[in-house]
């Protein structure tokens, strides 16, 4: 493995683990596009599909065990495997020495989650987590506008999609049909391995609150419900944050299809509150004496698309770009998540994140 300077002066060597429907359809396509990379090695289980991703792409090096990809000269890598095999991985990449995207959730366990932080800064390597939305114009804005209204004492945190079929169906959505490789059911339909909706999807709008704002959460509720095979198709939660705020967390695979996203946040401050509307692509401010800003952007702006994060990998590999989705914010979204879950199977009881590391306990 090389210094970073040393890229400087040669190509990116890319590696992606897990080259399942997502990185096919987006990260490969983005690495691809960028003429400082060379696709040097690619790996996912399926000799066929694997042949095929390999060919299409042209990947000096193909196996379905990641180990192999591993033990090359690579400088980055992509880990878009199921859920549970994040941790391991993404450690051993970075533990490796190269600058690591992970598909979100980073993971399930916050303690691994707060443990791959703590080993990128210990290798100086750059954790990046799979955010899309982090990377569309103006919603930096928001952080801005959060500033004004003073201190958080309560958020709104929705995220709405149209995957009913993702983790009660196919495994696909119908919009996805025409795509060559396709989504594996079982990665989103089994809820011993991180299937269901909150891991799959709120995990979008937990990344982006995480993202805006320095909120931590202290303490998760939550009901679900949940398809025949137990994972969640819809979430409704209530929250208590480090620094005393409240928050309402829910989530929903109901939108019909032939509709976009929903992802609403709205945070309430001592002095204000701020509106961030994905789908209608709001953004506003409310002030005291009837003052309202309107930061709204153009009809398209945050459509959503996830090539952000591939180019900010290259990019700091470069060494010329910063991450806009760090693991930290990942960690934070991994503890709330994984409060939720264990919340709603101890039918709803409120779950406490004691510290950093992610323990959790339940409170009385």
């Amino acid at each position: 493995m090389t210094s970073q300077n040393d890229t400087a002066s040669r190509p990116i060597r890319a590696a992606v683990i897990g080259a399942g429907h997502f990185a096919y359809r987006v990260h490969i396509p983005v690495l691809k596009s960028r003429p400082e990379v060379v696709l040097d090695s690619v790996c996912r289980i399926g000799a066929e599909e694997l042949g095929v991703i390999q060919d299409e792409f042209g990947f000096a090096f193909a196996s379905e065990d990641w180990r192999d990809v591993l033990a090359r000269d690579i400088d980055v890598a992509v880990i878009a495997t199921p859920h549970h095999l994040h941790f391991e991985q993404a450690m051993a990449s970075l533990d490796k020495g190269c600058h690591v995207l992970v598909e979100k959730p980073m993971c399930l366990d916050p303690e691994e989650a707060w443990a791959l932080v703590a080993k990128a800064k210990e290798v100086g390597r750059e954790l990046l987590v799979s955010y899309g939305w982090h990377y569309k114009p103006g919603l930096k804005t928001a952080r801005d506008l959060i500033a004004r209204i003073g201190k958080i004492e309560h958020v709104l945190c929705h995220m709405g999609s149209f995957t009913r079929g993702v983790f009660a169906g196919s495994g696909g959505a119908s919009r996805w049909q025409h795509i060559r490789i396709q989504p594996e059911a079982e990665t989103w339909q089994n809820a011993d391995t991180g299937g269901g909706f909150a891991y799959g999807q709120l995990s979008h709008a937990l990344g982006l609150l995480y993202w805006l704002t320095d909120l931590q959460a202290a303490s998760v509720g939550a009901v679900t419900w949940n398809a025949p095979s137990q994972v969640d198709l819809h979430d409704a939660a209530t929250a208590t944050f480090t620094n005393g705020a409240t928050g309402v967390f829910s989530g929903t695979c109901g939108v019909p299809h032939g509709h976009g996203f929903e992802l609403d946040i709205r945070i309430y401050g001592a002095h204000g509150s701020v509106l961030i509307d994905i789908e209608t692509e709001r953004m506003i401010l409310k002030l005291p004496d009837g003052v309202v800003e309107d930061h709204s952007v153009d009809p398209g702006t945050w459509t959503y698309s996830c090539e952000g994060p591939a180019n900010a990998l290259v990019d700091v590999a470069l060494g010329k770009g910063g991450s806009e989705s760090p693991g930290s914010v990942g960690a934070r979204a991994v503890e709330t998540l994984h409060a939720l879950v264990t919340s709603s199977r101890a039918g709803g009881r409120m779950t406490a994140i004691t510290s950093k590391e992610g323990h959790l306990v339940d409170q009385i």
